[in-house]
């Protein structure tokens, strides 16, 4: 076998591993779907951030609870504050990139919402802030992490926490948590229409 087949197969291999070896998850994974069922019922909204290509996930996860997953329902609510080009770039150079959801999360967040902040390497200190202030707010925070969940492990109410320190393979993992979060949360509110 021709040896770069076999190194395209051992990453798929690798992935498909991590993967599976996420399954120990699934009561935190639960946990988080259950804070933004409530949260929504509620009338509450779900804000999410994160950097480079958990910024991209956080837009993804907004367009899934906005738009529909699988099913026709109706919107629900959730923002990506990545999204704002003009917010994220005044507030970087007028204050510093560190403050970026920190602030927004001081103008957006009210108590009762849920703030999901992602990061692979559980060190962000954008989203650390961001998710602090949230929490002063009244917010419920949920850290979608890598790296052993580094300091955001310890200031969220639920941590979601990939065993690796591959940020692609950790990405891909988040991925997989998130469509499954989009899945049951959808579900719950097809069903209570």
């Amino acid at each position: 076998m021709d040896e770069k087949i076999k190194e395209i197969e051992s990453l798929f291999k690798s992935s498909a591993f991590l993967i599976s070896k996420s399954m120990k998850l699934s009561p935190n994974i639960l946990k988080s779907i259950k804070i933004i069922q409530i949260s929504i019922s509620q009338g509450n909204k779900i804000i999410i951030f994160g950097n480079g290509g958990s910024a991209a996930d956080a837009q993804h996860i907004a367009a899934e609870l906005i738009g529909r997953f699988k099913h026709e329902r109706k919107s629900l609510p959730a923002i990506a504050l990545s999204t704002d080009s003009s917010i994220v770039t005044s507030l970087s150079n007028d204050y510093s990139f560190d403050i970026i959801f920190k602030r927004q999360c001081e103008g957006l967040v009210k108590s009762g919402d849920v703030v999901i902040g992602i990061s692979t390497s559980g060190n962000s200190k954008n989203v650390e802030n961001g998710l602090l202030t949230a929490k002063k707010m009244g917010a419920k925070t949920i850290a979608m992490l890598g790296n052993k969940g580094g300091s955001i492990k310890k200031i969220v109410d639920l941590p979601i926490i990939v065993d690796s320190s591959s940020t692609s393979q950790i990405q891909e993992v988040h991925r997989v948590i998130y469509h499954i979060i989009c899945e049951h949360v959808e579900k719950y509110f097809k069903m209570n229409d």
